[in-house]
């Protein structure tokens, strides 16, 4: 399935806009005219996001075109997709330590291994989600679509769970530490509130001191 994404191409219009102003010298009349040219609104361009998405919808396009025997979009499954994504492991950055590697599971190994490259498990996870949504912009059901299948969750939570242990990375949620902002007005309320009990404090010293002159 070829996809071919026309753009319009928008070219500089010019407007001539001319005032005439008469003055008086002599017997003439002289005439100003000013010229000013005006381009077309810029046109919007594409976010980041939308520009990667757009390349990775043609890779996998692509990808199943060059697919023996050749595959539509309507005939991709689940399965279609993880030989997609194992596919795409042979372009990797990533080292991967195999179990039997003595560095598995160390996040700064002291030495080179010969264990393979993998797709990271965040780029992997970020993939499916522009595909997902391009599968939908071009048509595609969202009850039919190959990217949400269950079948591809589980692979993405494998690869997470896996690279996890053999790079000694942990993906868990860090805490978020509380702003300075609230610290200071946790601070603040506390002297406040100290403030206000030294005052309580000395208004009920002064009131007993009072008592005790009026009883003498």
């Amino acid at each position: 399935m070829d996809i071919v994404s026309n753009i319009p191409d928008h070219e500089n219009n010019t407007v001539a806009i001319i005032s005439t102003n008469p003055t008086t010298m002599g017997e003439g009349m002289s005439s100003t005219i000013a010229i000013a040219a005006t381009g077309s609104s810029s046109s919007n361009t594409p976010s980041r996001y939308e520009n990667q998405k757009r390349r990775d919808w043609n890779t996998f396009c692509q990808y199943l075109r060059n697919h023996r025997p050749p595959l539509s979009l309507s005939m991709c499954s689940g399965a279609h997709v993880l030989e997609f994504l194992r596919y795409l492991d042979q372009f990797g950055k990533t080292k991967v330590h195999n179990q039997t590697c003595p560095f598995f599971g160390l996040p700064k190994p002291p030495a080179p291994c010969p264990c393979p490259l993998r797709q990271a498990w965040g780029s992997l996870d970020a993939l499916i989600g522009r595909l997902r949504a391009a599968y939908e912009e071009h048509g595609g059901r969202p009850e039919g679509n190959p990217f949400g299948a269950r079948a591809v969750r589980i692979f993405l939570r494998e690869v997470r769970d896996f690279q996890a242990k053999a790079r000694g990375v942990s993906y868990d949620k860090k805490r978020k530490r509380p702003s300075k902002t609230k610290s200071i007005g946790a601070a603040t309320t506390v002297a406040t509130t100290s403030e206000q009990q030294q005052q309580q404090q000395q208004q009920q010293q002064q009131q007993q001191h009072g008592s005790v002159n009026l009883v003498e």
